[in-house]
């Protein structure tokens, strides 16, 4: 077996570093963080604890804003860490482990997109079946599915990216570690690499899209009041997956660093951050129970919260 010949040990983010006068708004990534990880932050809690948000949907909308916290997290600081240094580095272990955990979340979030639009087809299409078929049993055991599943698929990125052999140029055209712009500073065949990468992203970001749309044919053809309930999910679904084909269908070698920055910036900056508003804020439920989770922390005598 070959092992991996390597003379960098660590990498530099170029980041936005080539714009210059984008530095002090590209600051406003910090309120975008601390909106994203409050807002999702409200969503876990206020799901937690009110008996009265025990569905399916409210259990993937806890899962889905767990992935935004482990997304912008994995991201942002090192952003935040980059516009304020005049050099971003991180090291080969912490650009493997960030490719990890940024690969885990996203396909996490594409996975659960899917399983969010197969429940509000039962729950408006198929209501006498809804409970049956999205069953307490059955919500816990997608929700471990789809963690696995996309473990491996961020196990299998990362681990493969140790393969390549990196001998020169040591400066990422990006904000944080992604499999196209790092295969592009190897010194060694990366074809392996190219191909699960293409193949990665056609399977999540092509197949999972259609398989998130089929499920919303019926609001539209059959009962259309219904799918005005539907229309926040199906808003953020589009963009979502229009930001994954823009930056990642395509392989490292035709791979564009303005388009790969823009389209990233959507899917870790402004995603995490649209999410809490999209699925949890215009869902009148959750309105009233975050209305009365935060009612209970101005009012400490107060315990718990009503169902």
């Amino acid at each position: 077996m070959a092992f991996r010949r390597t003379l960098v040990t660590e990498f530099v983010l170029q980041g936005f570093s080539e714009l210059p006068r984008l530095r002090l708004p590209l600051f406003g990534c910090f309120f975008l963080y601390i909106v994203a990880l409050t807002g999702s932050a409200a969503i876990i809690a206020v799901v937690s604890r009110s008996a009265s948000l025990r569905s399916p949907m409210c259990f993937f909308l806890c899962n889905l804003a767990a992935t935004d916290i482990v997304r912008t997290s994995s991201a942002l600081p090192k952003v935040l860490a980059g516009l304020a240094s005049a050099e971003n580095t991180i090291s080969f272990p912490g650009c493997t482990a960030q490719l990890f955990f940024l690969t885990w979340s996203a396909s996490s979030e594409l996975l659960l997109l899917t399983v969010m639009a197969y429940d509000r087809y039962t729950a408006i299409c198929r209501p006498l079946h809804s409970s049956s078929r999205m069953s307490p049993r059955r919500c816990r055991s997608l929700a471990v599915g789809v963690r696995a599943v996309c473990a491996f698929n961020g196990s299998l990125h990362a681990g493969l990216m140790t393969r390549p052999s990196f001998c020169g140029p040591n400066v990422v055209a990006h904000f944080f570690c992604e499999s196209p712009p790092l295969l592009l500073l190897s010194c060694s065949p990366t074809l392996v690499n190219s191909i699960l990468t293409v193949l990665a992203d056609a399977f999540y970001g092509v197949v999972h899209f259609l398989l998130t749309l089929v499920p919303y044919g019926c609001p539209v053809t059959r009962r259309r009041r219904a799918f005005s309930t539907c229309s926040s999910h199906l808003l953020a679904v589009s963009v979502r997956y229009s930001a994954v084909l823009c930056a990642r269908i395509s392989p490292a070698s035709s791979c564009s660093p303005e388009r790969s920055k823009g389209s990233a910036a959507l899917y870790t900056m402004l995603s995490p951050t649209r999410n809490p508003i999209s699925y949890s804020l215009r869902n009148m439920e959750v309105t009233r129970a975050l209305g009365r989770l935060v009612q209970a922390l101005l009012h400490p005598g107060v315990r718990g919260l009503p169902p």
